[in-house]
């Protein structure tokens, strides 16, 4: 072979990558998005399908993200870790660079280590657990807020508002649930509580009349449950149908319709739920908004507010690409943790992350289910 003829074929096999990366660059922008489509949690899942996709169809009518369309990728991982991990590795196959899901932590903790593997911008818009970020993935952030946040301010609001004393907490075993419940145990002991009853449900059961049993002979001012609307769901019902009149308080994964559904309005009404404000009760204008176009796009509001958290993940995923001009996972990951602050977010102010990835600051509510059914923000709340 002469010098030539071997110099032009160097040439030749140096310039492919270059001209790959050329024409990976002016394709489309891929961005996963996993959920529960089915399942218990397919309500979350097809809501967060709903309000990612309306932003894509906006930004993408508006020119896309410079000039490059945004292709959306969905996948269902019916809230299972076996099928989350399943759904993380076939977006990685497709070559996203960033990724929103999934819905429960128990999801989120297989599906990040696939992601954090292959180098991908994941963002969860609803896992809350504080051990997912505790694993060092520096391209692992939440738009939602920690589990110990939302266990103090449940504490708080029980003791300060409600004047409990002996307080009982019931969780469901699930990564998220576990960890909210632990929480708010430790909290409630700190503000002097008496916390008489603690246990555990298992998800996959119909029939709690033996553990309410227990807790209607515990002499409690209050019980709080911390798992999922579904069982949330049941064991009002279930109470009601035993006659037990407890005062019930439930977490971040109750604030769903189909909890009332399951119940029935009069087993849920004064139920109290601690959660992240509802679309309709965000005062900024990027909220309004938000839902003045959910509203004339789907022809109903935007119940869920971890539908607007997935919104948020991608309103951040869109900002950090247009800040930084660049789709590259690592780049997008470093502007995020060290230069993006103080965004004008559909959820409020997104004041920044933290070196793990956790959103700064902390925005918890208390609502009451009111006769008709429906979650209003209770007149009282704790003190910051």
């Amino acid at each position: 072979m002469s010098r030539k003829v071997g110099f032009l074929l160097a040439l030749v096999v140096l310039m492919v990558p270059l001209i790959a990366g050329c024409g990976g660059d002016t394709g489309t922008i891929k961005i996963g998005l996993q959920g529960p489509m089915t399942g218990d949690y397919a309500y979350e899942g097809q809501g967060f399908e709903k309000a990612v996709g309306m932003l894509v169809e906006q930004v993408n009518a508006a020119g896309g993200i410079d000039g490059r369309e945004v292709e959306l990728l969905v996948e269902d991982d019916a809230g299972d870790p076996t099928q989350a991990a399943l759904v993380a590795q076939r977006l990685v196959d497709a070559k996203v660079v960033a990724v929103i899901g999934a819905y429960n932590s128990t999801a989120t903790e297989p599906a990040s280590e696939i992601y954090n593997d292959a180098g991908i911008l994941h963002i969860t818009p609803s896992s809350t657990a504080t051990g997912l970020t505790e694993k060092g993935f520096e391209r692992f952030f939440r738009v939602c807020f920690l589990d110990d946040r939302q266990g103090l301010f449940a504490a708080k609001f029980a003791k300060e508002i409600l004047g409990v004393q002996n307080f009982g907490v019931l969780h469901d075993n699930s990564t998220y649930a576990q960890g909210l419940a632990e929480h708010t145990r430790r909290y409630a002991e700190e503000l002097g509580m008496n916390v008489t009853f603690y246990d555990a449900i298992n998800p996959d059961d119909q029939d709690f009349t033996p553990i309410l049993t227990n807790i209607g002979g515990a002499g409690l001012d209050a019980i709080y449950f911390s798992g999922y609307h579904a069982q949330g769901g049941l064991l009002l019902k279930q109470a009601g149908e035993l006659g037990l009149d407890l005062q019930w308080m439930m977490g971040n994964a109750s604030n769903n319709p189909e909890l009332v559904q399951i119940a029935g309005v009069e087993n849920a009404v004064g139920t109290y739920v601690t959660t992240e404000p509802l679309p309709k009760d965000v005062d900024y204008p990027e909220a309004r908004q938000f839902v003045a176009d959910f509203e004339a796009k789907y022809n109903e509001p935007p119940a869920s507010v971890w539908w607007m958290m997935s919104a948020e993940a991608f309103n951040v995923i869109r900002y950090a690409m247009e800040q930084t001009e660049s789709t590259d996972p690592a780049t997008l990951a470093e502007f995020l943790h060290n230069e993006a602050k103080d965004i004008n977010g559909i959820t409020g102010p997104v004041l920044g992350w933290d070196e793990k990835g956790d959103r700064l600051g902390t925005i918890h509510v208390a609502y009451r289910i009111d006769e008709t059914g429906a979650l209003i923000v209770n007149p009282e709340q704790p003190q910051p």
